[in-house]
């Protein structure tokens, strides 16, 4: 007989998934590329560990994927020590440079920041995240960690088809930058599907990390290149801002649902919001309303609203979000309060936060998430990104680093708390999730997408616990996401789902390519199997042995 945790305990019914999870005792891995999923497999099979794996990954990733993720962007990470049996969260997202000034940006005329551009672009923490992990958990060196994408930027990769297509999508925007175009559209085009691509000023950068660390970055030639560049063209960046750069260990946050327990990144990140939803729905009968009914997503839409009035009200650089503040918004007490605010029959005008108004920071979200696991009990969720396609769209001549646009998640409404100032951390969507169950690893996992993440994280909760979806069918199910402009829902949801949720007042839109893309590694404590599941809206794989 199936171990239920395997198939769920559900009756036998509806299949959530076009295939099954992938099996491993020994590690599993789950990303967005097979060749990346491949590398870090390679690294479990000589012995190395889950976090070994991941930052493996995520080099390649950084070449194979570059519309969404690289040298020149941002992580974080959730790391689950098998020794220690604790779980901790690394912040190496980047800073606002010395000179940078919400009050000459307003003088330019602006409200709001730049999208794209050298304004837009802060010290980026890929690489100190990847060297600090490797240091904390690790047991391999950087430079085995790199060296599979080195191989890829110097000899050449086949790409993929959807980053193609995102490639084609951004053509226009990353030609405006002679660096990015030199580096980015080989014979002045973007690859095709299939089309071999290779990046040798990338692979010398990932040389030169691979020689000296994370100091080629932050301390060496590459990151003076890159803040002169930055500054020569208008942005806020010195040598000074790289050297100075710190990853951070911090204290996940967490609340409980249904005998589970959630562990999201604190601010500046958006984690406190997956919670704040799911501390609202734990107050319905979520089981009992079926999954992806008119009653379930109405209710869920409405938290998701009403966590997002309060992240645009206060998300921010954590040394400008009070702690009370924080712990109240995750509190079941807040949750109740909230929760009287839904009408069952009728999506409400607006939803008012515990404080002004905020700011827009809608956009697409260029990301990638990736999970892992091994047979020595670690486990680790990590996510690596570039926020838009190709970031900032500026590449450092000589570097073939594509820049991210992180900085455009701050504020330009002067006394906000994530306005714009030196030396502080911007908004960011980027979160990792992490699932316990009786103080024990559950489930590694992520969904990529800016503001989809957060709310993502909801669904795919409500996926494994209310409706015992097993690690491929909780993010392969139908999904949907909600904008300012409405919702947006996949093809799986009922026409007759549809026309409820619109008799209620939701406008629908096409969910097409809008739910990101879904990774994750689930543990079995009691039998030792490691389950992977990848999400077939992407190139991914998950792989084990």
């Amino acid at each position: 007989m199936l171990s239920t945790a395997l198939s769920g305990d559900r009756p036998a019914g509806r299949i959530y998934g076009t295939r099954s999870p992938v099996l491993g005792r020994n590690g599993v891995i789950a990303t967005s590329q097979p060749l990346a999923s491949a590398a870090g497999l390679q690294v479990l099979q000589e012995g190395g560990n889950a976090i070994d794996a991941a930052v493996t990954a995520a080099a390649v990733l950084a070449v194979v994927e570059p519309t969404m993720t690289g040298v020149g962007g941002d992580l974080f990470a959730l790391v689950y020590d098998g020794t220690t049996k604790t779980l901790r969260a690394l912040n190496s997202s980047g800073r606002a440079g010395t000179n940078a000034s919400a009050d000459a940006l307003r003088g330019r005329g602006l409200s709001a920041m730049p999208s794209h551009g050298p304004t837009s672009i802060t010290v980026p923490g890929s690489v100190a995240g990847w060297s600090e992990l490797l240091r904390s958990h690790g047991t391999i060196p950087l430079a085995r960690a790199v060296a599979p994408a080195i191989a890829y930027a110097r000899d050449g990769y086949a790409v993929s088809e959807i980053v193609a297509g995102q490639w084609e999508a951004a053509a226009e925007r990353i030609a405006l930058d002679p660096g990015a175009a030199a580096a980015l559209l080989p014979g002045g085009r973007p690859p095709a599907h299939g089309d071999v691509v290779r990046n040798p000023d990338l692979a010398n950068t990932l040389e030169q990390v691979a020689k000296d660390g994370a100091d080629a970055i932050y301390r060496g030639p590459i990151g003076t290149a890159i803040a002169a560049h930055v500054s020569k063209l208008g942005g806020f960046l010195t040598p000074a801002d790289f050297a100075a750069h710190a990853s951070d260990w911090v204290a996940p946050i967490a609340t409980s649902y249904r005998g589970y327990t959630l562990f999201e990144m604190p601010p500046n990140t958006q984690g406190f919001v997956a919670l704040e939803m799911l501390n609202i729905l734990e107050g319905y009968d979520i089981r009992g309303m079926g999954h992806n009914t008119a009653d379930y997503l109405h209710v869920y839409t409405e938290a998701k609203r009403i966590a997002f009035a309060d992240r645009a009200a206060y998300l921010a650089d954590a040394g400008n979000f009070p702690e009370a503040l924080l712990a109240t918004l995750i509190s079941k007490p807040y949750a109740a309060e909230r929760r009287k605010q839904i009408d069952m029959r009728r999506a409400a005008p607006d939803y008012d936060a515990c404080g002004p108004a905020g700011f827009d920071t809608r956009g697409k979200g260029d990301t990638v998430y990736l999970a892992a696991a091994d047979r020595f009990g670690n486990a680790i969720s990590l996510i690596n990104s570039l926020f838009d396609s190709f970031g900032s769209g500026i590449v450092t001549p000589g570097t073939g680093v594509a820049l991210h646009s992180r900085g455009s998640g701050f504020s330009l409404e002067a006394g906000h708390p994530n306005e714009l100032a030196p030396g502080k951390r911007p908004f960011h969507t980027l979160v990792p999730a992490f699932l316990m169950k009786d103080g024990k690893p559950f489930m590694a996992f992520g969904v990529m997408g800016a503001d989809n993440q957060a709310q993502a994280h909801a669904q795919v909760v409500a996926n494994v616990v209310d409706f015992d979806m097993n690690v491929q069918e909780a993010g392969e199910a139908a999904r949907v996401r909600h904008f300012e402009e409405g919702l947006a829902v996949e093809s799986g949801i009922a026409e007759s789902v549809r026309a409820e949720l619109r008799k209620r007042g939701h406008v629908l839109h096409d969910g097409r390519g809008m739910v990101g893309g879904y990774q994750a590694v689930r543990i079995d404590t009691t039998t030792g199997v490691l389950q992977g599941g990848s999400d077939p809206r992407k190139d991914g794989l998950a792989i084990g042995w």
